[in-house]
C-alpha cells in the first residue's frame, strides 16, 4: 500500500497538521510508503518523501509523478475554487483511490454551508471521492446535503493524543517566562482574526489587577503576527506577554502541560486539537462555546472581555487546579488505516 497525503504539513503545528503527521507516522511504523505534498505557503526543502511545491503546477506534477494507491486530501477552512479543482484532479488520477477529510468543523453553520445542495461544484466534486471523512456529525450531514452516498461517508474524529517525552524541555525564553509568571495562560493556534487574540491581550491587563504575576503565552504564527506584536508593545504590561511564534510540537505539549489555563477564544472554530491535547494533559481549558467542544471544557458564552475575565478569575480563584487526564489513543488513526485497507 502506497499512500499520498495532501494538505498542510508543519510547521506551523495546527490541528490538521497534527492529523497528517499522525497518519504518516502510523503508516511509516508499519513499513508502508507514505508521501506528503504540502499545500500551504510555508516552504522547506523537500526531504524524506515530504514535498513543498512552489506552485499549483508543482502540486499537479507531483500528484501525477508519485506512484500511489491512495491519495488522501485534507481540507480545512473555506472551500475555494482552487481547492475544489484540486479535489477533482485527485479523483481523476488513474489507478488510485481518492479519500477526502474535511476538517472545518464550523463550515456547516456558515452561510456557504447552509446553501449546500447537490447541484453545486462542491457537490459534483465530493461525490467523486471513493470515501469522504467528516470530523463531526454536522459535517457528515453537510456531505449528505451535497449528495454524497451514505456508503461512502465515515465519521472519524481526527485526534491522536500524545504525551511529551520526559526529556523534552522548553526553549530558554519560554522556560524563563514560566519561571517568572504565575499563573500562566496559554493560547495555541494560528495568529488569525478568527481566534480573537486581541481579546486575550486585553484580558491579561484586567487579570493582572487581581493576579499581579500573571502572564500570557501565545504559540503559533499567522497573518496577524506583526500587528499583534505592535499591540503587545503598546501595553504597559508588554513584558508579561510572550509571542513565541511556531514551537516544535513536543515543546508545545510541554508548555500546555505546565500552563494553568489554555485559552481558546474564537469567532469561528471547529473541534480544536489544542483543546483536546490540553484535556489529555490535564490542563484546564476555557473556550468560546461553539457547540462542538468536548466534555470537560469550561465554556465562555460568546465573545467579550467581561465574560472572559470573569471566567478566568472564577477558575483561578475557585478551580481545583489540574484536571483528571482524559485518555485518548490512536483509535481514530487505526480507523483511517482500516479505511485504506478497505479500498485496496
Amino acid at each position: 500500500m502506497r499512500v499520498l497525503l495532501l494538505g498542510p504539513y508543519p510547521p506551523p503545528h495546527g490541528g490538521v497538521q497534527a492529523n497528517l503527521m499522525a497518519i504518516r507516522q502510523f503508516l511509516l511504523e508499519r513499513g508502508l510508503w507514505c508521501g506528503v505534498i504540502n499545500l500551504t505557503r510555508h516552504r522547506r526543502p523537500s526531504a524524506e518523501q515530504v514535498y513543498y511545491p512552489k506552485s499549483a503546477l508543482g502540486v499537479l506534477w507531483l500528484l501525477l509523478r508519485l506512484r500511489h494507491d491512495i491519495v488522501h486530501l485534507h481540507l480545512g477552512g473555506d472551500l475555494t475554487f482552487r481547492l475544489l479543482a484540486l479535489g477533482l484532479v485527485c479523483c481523476l488520477r488513474p489507478g488510485s483511490k481518492a479519500v477526502l477529510t474535511f476538517h472545518s468543523g464550523g463550515y456547516p453553520s456558515s452561510p456557504k454551508g447552509q446553501r449546500a445542495h447537490p447541484r453545486t461544484l462542491a457537490g459534483l466534486v465530493f461525490r467523486r471521492f471513493n470515501r469522504v471523512i467528516g470530523v463531526n456529525p454536522e459535517i457528515i450531514e453537510l456531505f449528505r446535503r451535497w449528495g454524497v452516498r451514505p456508503g461512502r461517508l465515515r465519521l472519524i474524529r481526527p485526534h491522536a493524543m500524545t504525551t511529551p517525552p520526559e526529556d523534552v524541555s522548553l526553549p530558554d525564553q519560554m522556560q524563563s517566562f514560566f519561571d517568572s509568571h504565575t499563573p500562566v495562560l496559554t493560547s495555541v493556534g494560528l495568529l488569525e482574526p478568527e481566534y480573537d487574540l486581541p481579546l486575550q491581550i486585553e484580558a491579561l491587563g484586567e487579570l493582572r489587577r487581581r493576579f499581579p504575576n500573571a502572564g500570557l503565552l501565545l504559540i503559533g504564527s499567522g497573518s496577524l503576527e506583526q500587528s499583534l506584536a505592535e499591540l503587545i508593545a503598546s501595553k504597559p504590561y508588554a513584558p508579561h506577554i510572550l509571542l513565541c511564534g511556531d514551537v516544535a510540537h513536543p515543546a508545545t505539549l510541554r508548555a500546555i502541560e505546565r500552563s494553568d489555563l489554555l485559552l481558546r477564544t474564537t469567532l469561528y472554530d471547529g473541534d480544536s486539537v489544542a483543546v483536546r491535547e490540553a484535556l489529555h494533559l490535564g490542563t484546564p481549558v476555557l473556550a468560546t462555546d461553539t457547540g462542538m467542544r468536548p466534555e470537560g471544557v469550561n465554556l465562555i458564552p460568546g465573545s467579550g472581555l467581561e465574560p472572559l475575565c470573569r471566567a478566568c478569575e472564577r477558575h483561578l480563584t475557585q478551580g481545583a487546579g489540574r484536571q483528571r487526564r482524559i485518555q485518548a489513543g490512536q483509535e481514530n488513526i487505526q480507523a483511517v488505516f482500516e479505511l485504506y485497507r478497505e479500498l485496496t
